[in-house]
């Protein structure tokens, strides 16, 4: 059976708030000015070290500690599901085998599909370990692929973001990406097949997998 592989954040669910607030309060907890939400939508998607890098923080690890404190006690639930997310999947359920593939450490990701029932339409979830374990997104497809026994040329890869997509290429898998979340039209130029809306998603991986 052919295997999809979605992203979580900004391809299933919008995690826009937990994720910027809870970036926000461990950069103003250790002192540095924190950009406003709407300009932290970046930060969604990538490893949380890299994106507190990029923000000029010279511990990250401290700042995704500090993030950390947060997002699992409030911020992993300040989510919600795209309308139309649990319809989509049903229908890409009846002919395919889905797999959750996130960069978010699996524990928490586990949590959040478990909480919007996500997790009933998933056969398996991979996400990182807390200690950054498989945090490169090509490691953790080849990891999963490892793990489900199945092969790249009958899978697909589904995001928004060009981690999404590079991870792909880089274990020769097909990829779409999907425009609703937080990728830039520039991100998504290597994809193979681009989607505008959850409900056009099951034809396209159709036209892909058969």
């Amino acid at each position: 059976m052919s295997t999809v592989f979605l992203d979580l954040d900004g391809t299933l669910t919008d995690p826009k708030e937990g994720i910027t607030k809870s970036v926000i309060h461990a950069l103003e907890t250790m002192g540095y000015t924190a950009p406003a939400q709407d300009d932290l939508t970046w930060v969604i998607g990538p490893p949380l070290t890299d994106s507190f890098s990029e923000l000029g923080v010279a511990d990250p690890n401290h700042a995704v500690a500090l993030y950390r404190e947060r997002f699992s006690t409030i911020g992993l639930f300040e989510n919600t599901p795209y309308p139309g997310v649990t319809e989509m999947l049903t229908t890409l359920a009846k002919g395919h085998r889905l797999a959750l593939a996130t960069a978010k450490p699996l524990v928490f990701a586990e949590r959040i599909t478990a909480r919007f029932g996500l997790n009933r339409h998933l056969s398996a979830q991979f996400g990182p370990d807390l200690d950054g374990t498989l945090s490169d997104k090509g490691d953790l497809l080849a990891q999963a692929l490892k793990t489900l026994g199945v092969t790249p040329d009958r899978s697909v890869m589904v995001g928004d973001r060009h981690h999404d997509i590079d991870a792909a290429r880089k274990v020769g898998m097909r990829s779409i990406a999907v425009t609703w979340g937080f990728g830039l039209d520039a991100e998504h130029q290597h994809a193979d097949a681009i989607c505008n809306s959850l409900a056009d998603l099951p034809g396209l991986v159709a036209e892909m997998l058969g």
